[in-house]
Parts: C-alpha cells; sequence; structure tokens
C-alpha cells in the first residue's frame, strides 16, 4: 500500500466471509457460557472472590454494555451455589437491657423453627398458665394462706382491743383504719356525753386514749412484714404454679436448641422473665401501670408491652431457608437505609415507639456469608451510603442506627441492637472514571478494594471470537425466544460490531448494542414473514436505527446544501481547506466538514488560532496549532526568523472546538497561504501532525470520511472528489456500502498519507520537494516557493524595521 495512492475497496472494509462459520443458522449452537474477549477481567473476578483475605473486594470497572453485570451473576451464582447456606439471624429481647435487643445466629432454616417454636410456646403458655391458677388446689392454697394472714391479723387485734377495753378504751375500725373511743358499762362515750364530763375527767381520759392508741402502734408495727411475708408466700405459690405449667414446655423447647449455646441461654433467661412475668398471661395487671411504664418508655418498647408474643416473640431478621448455597444481592437502591437496615417506629398516644420487632433487614445482612453487588455510582450519590460502607467493612460487623440518632436529629426512645458480624465479598460495578477518582481521592478505597476487574471496551477480531460472538447471539436469541441468526447475518452483526469499534481488526466488546441488533433484526423478520433473521434483517435494523438517531446530522447536511453551511466540493481556493470534525448526539456520532482558513501578514513569526483567542478552543486543539510554528521554523527556513503572523480559524464554528485531529489540515491551509498556491476543494483532510512532518492517526475516521461523501454525493460525485487520511488509520477503516461502491466505481476516493509533503501534493496538485546536496528545495516544488516566501517576509521585516529605526534617528 502506498502513500498518496488512493486505497482499493477492499481496503476500505474488512468484510466478514459467513463461509468461514461451520454452522447454518445460530439454532445448532450451544449457550455461550463464557465471556467473550474479557480474559483480563474474568480472572481478576475469579481471583477477588475466591480471596478469603480482608480488603480484597471488588470493583468492576469498564464501559457499559460490555456485559459486566450479566457475567458478575452468572459467575457469582455459580460460584455461590458450591458453598453452604449462610446463617439465619434472628433479634430476641433482651430482658436485662431491653433498648439492646441480642442478635442469635441459627444455622440456615432454623431460624424460621424457632420463631415458629416460640410462637408455638407462647401460645400453649397463655392457656397452661391461667388453667394452672384456676385448679382448685391453688385456689385452695392460696386460700390458706390468705387465711392465715387474716387470723393472724384478726388474733392480735382482739389482743389489742381486750387490752384497751381493760383501760376503758374501745379501738373502733373505720375505712381509713382506726379510731378509739372511751366507753362506760360497756357502751361507747358519745361526743355529748363526753363534753358533760368535768375537765379533770376528759384530761383521764384523753390521756389513756393517747397511751391506748401508743400502744396498739407498737403491737400493729410487725402488720407490714407480716403482709410482705404473704406477699412472698404468694409470689413463691405462683412461681411454683407457673413452673408446674411451662417448666416442662420450655425444657423441651430447650433440649431441642442443645446444640446452639446462645439459643439455649436466651431460652433460660425467657423462661426466668416468663416466671417472673406470669401476670403477662392471667391478665391481672392494672391498665394504668401498662401506661405508666409505656409514657416512661421503659426499653424504648412498644404499646404492646402487655402482649406476650411482643416480649417473647422472635424476630426473624434473615430467612435462608430456602437458600441453595451462599446468598448472592444485587442491591438496585442502595440507600443508607436499604444497606444498613432500618429501625422502625410506630405512633402511640402522640409520640413514637418501637421495639425490636420493628428491626428491619438491610442488603448488608441478607448478603453476610455471601456477595453483595452494588452500582457504584448509586453508591456514592446516596447521602452517607458510602460512608456507612466502608465504616462496615473496617469494623467487620453490621451496627444499626438510625440516621437521626446518630446525628441527634430526633429525642424520640430509639434501640441499640447488638452489632452483628460481617463476612462478605462487595462488589461494586462503575466507570472507570469512578474508580480512578476513588484510587486519587479516598485513602480507604484502596485499602477496601484492593482487586480491580477492568472489562475492555473492544476484543481482537479473530476467528475463535467470531465464532464466540455468534454463540453469543445465539444465546441472546434463545433465552429471549428470538428468531435464529443465519451465518450471514451473525458476519453481518459482527462487521457492524467491528465498525462501531472503530477497527477493522478489532470487535466492539459493548455486547449490549450487538444484542439489540438481534432484537430489533427480529421484528424486521417478523414483519417480511421470516423464520430465521438475514443480513437483510440485520442491515434493516442498522439502517432503522441510524435513521432514528440522525437527525441533527441530516440538518447541518441540509445547511451545507442550501449554502447557509459554506463548504466547497469543486474548484480551488489559497489558504482555505475542508477540515473534518465529528460531532456526538447522546449515543450517535456523525462526522461533518468545517471550512478552515488562514491568513498571513508580515509579522513576528506568531501563529493566532482565534479559537483559543476567543476561548473556543480545547487546550488539545491549541497543542496541534502550537506545533505548526516549530514545524515551520525547523523544515523550511532555520537561519532566519519566522517573519509573518497568520491567523487560523474554523469559519462558522459557534461552538468548541477539541482535539488535534485537525493539526494537518490547519498546516495544508496554512502552507498554501504561504506558498499562494491554491488548494482543491474537492478534497477534505484529517489527521494531526507532529514537529516532524509526520501525518498521525485520529479517531472516528469513518464517520468523517462518511460525512464528507454525504455532502459529495448530494452535490453529485465527480470522480475527483475524496479524503485524505493518516496511513496510520487504513486498519480502521469500516466504511458504509454506499462509499465502498462509489470508490469501486471510481467516483470517490481515500487517499492515506504519512507526511505533510504526501498531502500538500494531493492538494495543491505539485511536488512538494526535496533538499538537494546544497540544502534547497528545486525550483517549482511547493517547498521551494514556501522557503522563498519566507525569506521574502524576513526581508520585508527587516527593511520595516531598518524604515523605522531610521525615522527613530532622524
Amino acid at each position: 500500500m502506498n502513500a498518496g495512492k488512493p486505497l482499493p475497496p477492499e481496503a476500505l472494509f474488512n468484510r466478514c466471509d459467513p463461509e468461514g462459520f461451520d454452522f447454518e443458522t445460530t439454532e445448532t449452537l450451544e449457550d455461550l457460557v463464557r465471556m467473550v474477549g474479557q480474559d483480563r477481567a474474568v480472572e481478576a473476578v475469579r481471583f477477588g472472590a475466591a480471596m478469603p483475605v480482608d480488603g480484597y473486594n471488588l470493583f468492576v470497572l469498564g464501559p457499559s454494555g460490555t456485559g459486566r453485570h450479566r457475567f458478575v451473576e452468572d459467575f457469582l451464582t455459580r460460584l455461590a451455589a458450591e458453598r453452604s447456606s449462610a446463617p439465619d439471624w434472628c433479634y430476641v429481647n433482651n430482658f436485662a437491657e431491653p433498648q439492646k435487643p441480642r442478635a442469635l445466629e441459627l444455622p440456615a432454616g432454623r431460624g424460621v423453627r424457632l420463631r415458629d417454636d416460640v410462637e408455638a410456646l407462647i401460645a400453649e403458655v397463655q392457656t397452661a398458665i391461667p388453667a394452672a391458677f384456676e385448679t382448685e388446689d391453688y385456689r385452695m392454697r392460696r386460700q390458706s394462706l390468705e387465711r392465715g394472714f387474716q387470723e393472724e391479723q384478726t388474733r392480735v387485734f382482739e389482743e389489742a382491743q381486750k387490752h384497751a377495753e381493760a383501760r376503758g378504751i374501745r379501738i373502733i375500725p373505720t375505712p381509713t383504719g382506726v379510731t378509739f373511743a372511751p366507753i362506760r358499762n360497756g357502751a361507747v362515750v358519745t361526743p355529748e356525753e363526753f363534753s358533760k364530763l368535768s375537765e379533770e375527767e376528759q384530761k383521764r381520759l384523753e390521756e389513756q386514749v393517747e397511751e391506748v392508741g401508743k400502744e396498739f402502734q407498737a403491737l400493729m408495727q410487725d402488720t407490714p412484714m407480716r403482709i410482705r411475708r404473704l406477699r412472698e408466700q404468694l409470689r413463691e405459690l405462683d412461681r411454683e404454679v407457673t413452673v408446674f405449667a411451662v417448666g416442662t414446655l420450655i425444657e423441651d423447647l430447650v433440649r431441642s436448641y442443645s446444640d446452639l449455646e446462645e439459643v439455649v441461654e436466651y431460652l433460660r433467661e425467657m423462661r426466668d422473665d416468663l416466671i417472673a412475668n406470669a401476670e403477662l398471661f392471667r391478665g391481672t395487671r392494672e391498665q394504668g401501670e401498662n401506661l405508666a411504664q409505656l409514657i416512661a418508655g421503659i426499653g424504648g418498647r412498644a404499646q404492646k408491652e402487655s402482649d406476650p408474643t411482643r416480649r417473647y416473640g422472635v424476630n426473624l431478621l434473615v430467612n435462608n431457608a430456602e437458600a441453595e448455597g451462599a446468598p448472592v444481592v444485587f442491591e438496585d437502591h442502595p440507600a443508607y437505609v436499604h444497606l444498613i437496615g432500618r429501625i422502625e417506629h410506630q405512633a402511640h398516644l402522640g409520640t413514637l415507639v418501637t421495639d425490636f420487632h420493628l428491626i428491619r433487614a438491610g442488603a448488608l445482612h441478607r448478603a453476610n456469608h455471601g456477595y453483595l453487588v452494588l452500582d457504584a455510582r448509586k453508591v456514592l450519590t446516596e447521602p452517607f451510603a458510602w460512608s456507612a460502607l466502608k465504616q462496615t467493612l473496617r469494623s467487620r460487623c453490621i451496627r444499626m442506627e438510625s440516621l437521626g440518632q446518630a446525628y441527634s436529629l430526633v429525642s424520640t426512645v430509639s434501640l441499640e441492637p447488638e452489632p452483628i458480624p460481617l463476612q462478605l465479598k462487595v462488589v461494586l460495578i462503575g466507570e472507570r472514571m469512578l474508580y480512578y477518582l476513588l484510587e486519587a481521592l479516598d485513602p480507604e478505597f484502596s485499602e477496601l478494594f484492593k482487586v480491580a476487574a477492568d472489562f475492555d471496551d473492544r476484543m481482537p477480531r479473530s476467528s475463535e471470537n467470531q465464532q464466540l460472538m455468534a454463540q453469543l447471539l445465539g444465546t441472546v436469541a434463545r433465552r429471549e425466544g428470538l428468531k435464529p441468526l443465519h451465518r450471514a447475518a451473525v458476519a453481518r452483526v459482527i462487521e457492524e460490531s467491528a465498525r462501531y469499534a472503530g477497527d477493522a481488526e478489532r470487535l466492539s466488546a459493548e455486547v449490549r448494542r450487538a444484542a439489540d441488533i438481534v432484537r430489533e433484526a427480529h421484528t424486521w423478520a417478523g414483519q417480511n414473514g421470516k423464520a430465521v433473521i438475514e443480513a437483510e434483517d440485520v442491515q434493516n435494523a442498522i439502517d432503522a436505527r441510524e435513521r432514528r438517531q440522525s437527525r441533527v446530522r441530516d440538518r447541518v447536511n441540509e445547511e451545507i446544501l442550501r449554502g447557509t453551511l459554506l463548504i466547497d466540493t469543486e474548484g480551488a481556493r489559497a489558504g482555505q481547506i475542508n477540515g473534518l470534525a465529528v460531532s456526538q448526539v447522546g449515543q450517535y456520532a456523525f462526522g461533518h466538514p468545517s471550512r478552515i482558513t488562514a491568513r498571513l501578514t508580515v509579522g513576528s513569526g506568531k501563529v493566532i488560532d482565534i479559537e483559543r483567542e476567543v476561548e473556543l478552543g480545547g487546550p488539545l486543539h491549541s497543542k496541534g496549532v502550537l506545533i505548526l510554528s516549530g514545524y515551520l521554523a525547523s523544515h523550511y527556513v532555520t537561519d532566519r526568523p519566522l517573519s509573518f503572523s497568520a491567523t487560523l480559524v474554523f469559519e462558522q464554528s459557534y461552538a468548541g472546538v477539541e482535539g488535534d485531529s485537525a493539526s494537518s489540515a490547519e498546516l495544508y491551509a496554512l502552507l498554501s497561504a504561504i506558498a499562494r498556491v491554491p488548494i482543491e476543494q474537492s478534497l477534505a483532510v484529517t489527521g494531526s501532525v507532529n514537529q516532524h512532518g509526520q501525518v498521525q492517526a485520529i479517531g472516528g475516521v469513518n464517520e468523517k470520511i462518511e460525512g464528507f461523501f454525504d455532502v459529495c454525493e448530494a452535490r453529485g460525485l465527480t470522480g475527483e472528489q475524496g479524503v485524505i487520511i493518516p496511513m496510520s488509520n487504513v486498519k480502521h477503516l469500516m466504511l458504509r456500502k454506499k462509499v465502498v461502491d462509489a470508490v469501486a466505481a471510481g467516483k470517490f476516493h481515500i487517499y492515506p498519507v504519512e507526511t505533510i509533503d504526501q498531502g500538500m501534493e494531493l492538494l495543491c496538485g505539485m511536488p512538494a520537494g526535496e533538499r538537494d546536496e546544497g540544502g534547497e528545495y528545486p525550483q517549482g516544488t511547493i517547498n521551494h516557493r514556501i522557503t522563498a516566501r519566507l525569506i521574502e517576509l524576513a526581508e520585508s521585516r527587516r527593511a520595516f524595521a531598518s524604515e523605522q529605526g531610521g525615522e527613530e534617528a532622524s
């Protein structure tokens, strides 16, 4: 392939030969069970998932559409199926500190069993205890204790009464206690009779009443002790009856969990608390007592304190009874409460209350002892979620705390659940930029996510990868119930994949786009009554996608054809050239020509980039312009300073210009202006340039060629039109069929060049010329004319400077 010579049609499109496939349709292909072209990333995922050391969590990075989510899901699901099931987790009441519920770990499936067993136990206890307290034996024993107390009280009272009457005083019981009154002849002295007594008699009786009262008080001071003894006896009786009623039930339950020490400990604590609070099951607790406890917020408990199922029930936080293998959790909404869990509250009597039954699990609980997959961008954009995730991974335990409580935003009584030990692998999926930013700005990130699985955006276009791509397309079609693809259709999808990758020797790894084409081709095949997707259906899908997205491109071309945007495709102009640019609108990129002009005057050797001066040019574009000065100074006149002032501009450019892909076009325009040699307007140019005059590769070469071709085709192909591209971009060519056909018919041309001299020869129709032994360029060459003009400008500047110096001296 010679530089400066037009490319043959076969160099413009790397065709995929359907005959290279060993199948007729994808219906006969097996499902693809491996990742295509992502060996590096697959190795990283396997390593990170198998690494048992803390900190080796994964960050899966790369462009979307490469199948990252699907691969991670399938891989982790297969890996998790080989591991044992994760344990169940329950929260239960902490009878010693109700504000700090206890966490219980049980083997998978036994959490729900414990919950059901406790519920059944409470149901039995609710029947057994009332029945036990309604037995004849209990009533007789209680009555015996109460009768003994009454008899003792009566004996003491009668003894006091006898002693008082011997003193002429009677003890009279009243609703509020007792009172003392003098007696005569066995009858109580009335107030009227008392008032008729002499003062001495009244005083004597009052003294006797006072003495008797003191004696009675001394005699009855043991009554509170007797009451306490009675209460203790009744309580012991109640405890004995309660133990008799429920002891066997609880011990049976304890024996069934004898292999779980923590559960046995909790059941024994529950037994002791249940015996101590048997009145919960008898319905004797006063309503006022309940209300007082509620208002006091005892233990931060809910309003159902009197409900035994609330006090003794089990909150099954994580249930893995139905799980097969370790859990794999994809959390689509990784908010703080969805990661860490939450403590709910209920409104009661104008306040918010809670208990351990209102503790809800988060994604970390559900994924414990397994894998948690999160979208990195979503985690970072959710308030407090990223900090909570890092803190949890560092501490290796899930500490549940509401944000309101953590930041003192609310004053409601809340809980402090016992932290749950954490053992899991976290997989973050996100863009490369997020990974690099976290690496640079978050010092904790590299300690917690030590494994990066970098999914590539393209892969080699080898025969093996093409066969795997065919399997992938067949798998998608079979999984989604689509029509099978004919091998010619598969070849067309592969060709489009290479075109999307921008490289004839590579395939795009964004398999989602290829799958979308297959889905759309399925619809076209159905409309045409076909049982198999053919190449024509794939092409229809591709054309339809482009038409849906090409409104802006068509509008630009329309304005060029109407003369609103000035682009020449014939004739010759000095200092004017057709550059090529790529515009991105959403997911659609298209090329279009842009007029670049250069103007020259005597000056100090400065090349003014108008785009940069008005802050429309980006740094890469400005860099490309600055390279031009270095090229001019070293390539033409080395013994004189550059003595011109040049301006370069993208005409009718109203937005920012970035990139150096137009630097060769700008240099061509500048050299044309210097040499006063016109440039053929039937040609367009793309390519960057270095200070040695070598033309370098650029991006979007296919879109740029097609953008100029569309304009030329609309105006009429003359056979003189074409595009000059860097030689290093030839391997990237995957042009549309219309362009390839036009080149084959000799109506359009693609010229690869390696140097600026080769490009100038094509553009100006003159030889560039090379220096002879004396360092001079031959007459009649472009380089000779450029050198001569630069010398002329230098002499003009020197003469002007001399004139100015003479005038100042005079």
